[in-house]
This record gives C-alpha cells, sequence and structure tokens, in this order.
C-alpha cells in the first residue's frame, strides 16, 4: 500500500462518514448489484 492510501485509512479512522453517506453509498451498490444481474439474466437466455 501506498503512503497516500494509509493517509486516507487513517482520516476515515479519525473522521467517519455520516450514517447518511453509508446509506446512500449502499444504496448504489445494491442499485448496481441489481442492474448487473438483471443484465446477466436477460443475455443469459
Amino acid at each position: 500500500m501506498n503512503l497516500r492510501a494509509l493517509v486516507r485509512m487513517a482520516r476515515w479512522a479519525r473522521h467517519p462518514p455520516s450514517a447518511a453517506r453509508v446509506r446512500l453509498v449502499a444504496i448504489v451498490v445494491a442499485a448496481c448489484l441489481v442492474l448487473a444481474g438483471a443484465e446477466w439474466l436477460v443475455t443469459r437466455r
């Protein structure tokens, strides 16, 4: 790992993101997984 990544992780440990931001990221990731799954089902046939 490079120094920049370590500094970023340390900053996140000291000042974690808000619950609203964590929820937003989780929703975006879930939406991407749903779209990828739908695309996989459509192209599989």
